[in-house]
This record gives structure tokens, sequence and C-alpha cells, in this order.
């Protein structure tokens, strides 16, 4: 059995311990990268693809006949069409949770950057607005103190729940959106029109579906409490950009941090990276990329392969529970 990678420059192969993973198939080729023309060729002849986002349409998988398995190395599983893989009796797999505690991480981090305005206060020492300040100090930019604030987390799974408990470490009070999934059990929660009145940060925590989609858009903004912080590590689909940054530019939110955007990377000329957006911290999709977190999702992917070669494949996507 042969097995690739077709995008193995995601995972940073030089911090990592391939060692396991390579045992489990007695071929194996690693590309760095994959583009939209290279992948049926190097799917040719393959039983298992390891990917996180080179897309494997149903046309590929029409032309991938030795193919048996696909192992998502990531949570999301938009860039494999599931359903061409099932009819094709092709087991697809993910890996979750991976990341959690390197996102939570950075998720407080960046609620840290917009309530203690460092970044803005490191970019002025460094410019030399501190060197000519006739006191010993600045104040130019507001600092917000989080004690005895109010967290709002739209989304409650592992990430969610693990920020919440960060943020109460910190004296917030956290509260938590109703679902939007049917029939989900909302006792504890609150209507999402009271959180955006009520919280002084909302954090968004949940998947982009079609009822996600541009979530966070003119309407959604301007009932959010006056002065509050919108942070995403999630899905950058889950928020309208150009009403975003209409909205920091009208001084209604207190700031805003990004982790993700709806393309990425992005282009130049992206609506958030206009130099006049104030309030703004934007990082590249980077809240996941600790070695420890990477490490942990090559470590599942092998877990998923192991697994599948036993019969008993795990974290199956698509439907499909035998090899």
């Amino acid at each position: 059995m042969k097995g690739v990678i077709l995008d193995s420059q995601t995972l940073k192969p030089s911090e990592l311990d391939f060692s396991d993973l390579e045992k489990l198939l007695p071929e194996w080729t690693f590309y760095e990268q994959s583009g939209p023309d290279d992948v049926k060729n190097r799917l040719r002849g393959v039983t298992v693809a390891i990917t996180n986002k080179v897309v494997i349409d149903a046309d590929t998988l029409a032309a991938s006949p030795d193919l048996k398995l696909i192992c998502i190395s990531a949570t999301g599983t938009n860039n494999v069409d599931l359903e061409a893989a099932r009819r094709q009796g092709v087991v697809v797999c993910n890996v979750s949770g991976y990341a959690t505690a390197t996102v939570a991480q950075h998720t407080l981090a960046l609620m840290l950057g917009l309530a203690t305005a460092w970044h803005r206060y490191d970019a002025d020492a460094r410019a030399g607005r501190w060197s000519e300040s006739d006191m010993f100090c600045r104040m130019d930019y507001p600092v917000v103190e989080l004690a005895g604030k109010t967290l709002g987390l739209i989304g409650h799974g592992d990430l969610g729940r693990r920020v919440a408990a960060l943020a109460e470490a910190l004296g917030m009070t956290v509260r938590v959106a109703a679902s939007l999934r049917p029939g989900a059990d909302n006792s504890g929660r609150v209507p999402l029109d009271t959180l955006l009145g009520e919280a002084d940060v909302i954090s968004l925590h949940c998947p982009l579906t079609d009822a996600t989609e541009k979530m966070v858009n003119r309407d959604f903004l301007a009932a959010m409490k006056p002065g509050a912080f919108l942070i995403n590590t999630a899905r950058g689909g889950l928020v309208d950009e150009p009403a975003l940054a209409e909205a920091l530019r009208g001084g209604r939110l207190g700031g805003a941090a990004l982790d993700v955007l709806s393309q990425e990377p992005p282009p130049a000329d992206h609506p958030l990276l206009a130099p006049d957006v104030p309030n703004l911290i934007i990082t590249p999709h980077s809240a996941w990329v600790s070695r420890e977190s990477r490490q942990r999702l090559l470590d599942g992917v092998a877990a998923n392969i192991r697994a599948w070669r036993t019969g008993r494949p795990t974290n199956v996507v698509n439907g499909l529970h035998s090899a």
C-alpha cells in the first residue's frame, strides 16, 4: 500500500516526529504542496491520502480507483467531497481536539491584546514616542480591566469551555449564547440578542454552517454593547468583513481581534487589511500552530490510519465504518 501527504508544509515537518506514521505503510511520498493540477497524478496508485487543505473532489476521486482512505489533517472537512467518497467506498476521517489548549491560549492572548492595547504601546515605544514623552509613562490608548466584565461565547464545545475557564480565572463572568442547532438543550444559555447587549467581549467558537455564515453582520454588530470587543478564532466566514470594517471605523466597537479571514491567504486589498481600520488585531491563522498541537494532529492522523487498517476506522465523517 502506498500513502501520500499532499500538503506536508502545513505541518512544518522539520519540527515533528513522523516515525509512528511512517511505520504504518510500506511506502510514503510527502509533497510540500499540491496544486489543483497535481492532485490526480499524485493520487494514482495511492491507497491512503493525507490532506489538510488540498481539495479532493468527485472528479479527482473518480480518477483514483485505488484510494481507500482519506485522512484530513484538520477538523474541517469542506475540502473533500464526502458524499462522492462514500459512494466510492473511500473512508474519510478527520482529527478534532488537537489544538484546544493552543487555540484557547491564543484567544486569551487576543482578548488581552485588545484590553491592554499592548501591541499599540509596543509599536509606539519602538517608534520613539515613549522617548519623546514628558512623563514616565504614556496613556494614549484606553486600557480595560477584564475582571468583572462579561464574556459572551457563541459556541460552547471543548474550545469554548476552555476559553470560559481561562476567562473566569481573570475574574470575568461567562455567558453562553443559545445554540442554533434544532433541538439543542439551551438550559443555562441566553438568547443571542440578550448576550450581544450585555457582553463586554464576544468570542466566536462555533462551526461555519449555512445558519452561521456571516452571522456577524451589520445588525449583529449594531446590537453589541458599545465599546465591546469581538474575537474570532473559529472561521472567517462567520463575519461579514466589510460590515466589521465599517463598524470599527465608526467607533462603536472597542476593537476586534481575528485569527481567521474568509479567504486565506487574503488578497492584498482585503477590506480588513486596509491601513485605516482602527483597533484591529489580525493574526495569520496561527492560533493552532504550536509544535505540541501539530504533533497531536499528526499522531491523530496516524491513529486513524492504524484503526482503519484493523477494519475499525475511527473519526469517520462520511458514514463509512468499515475498511
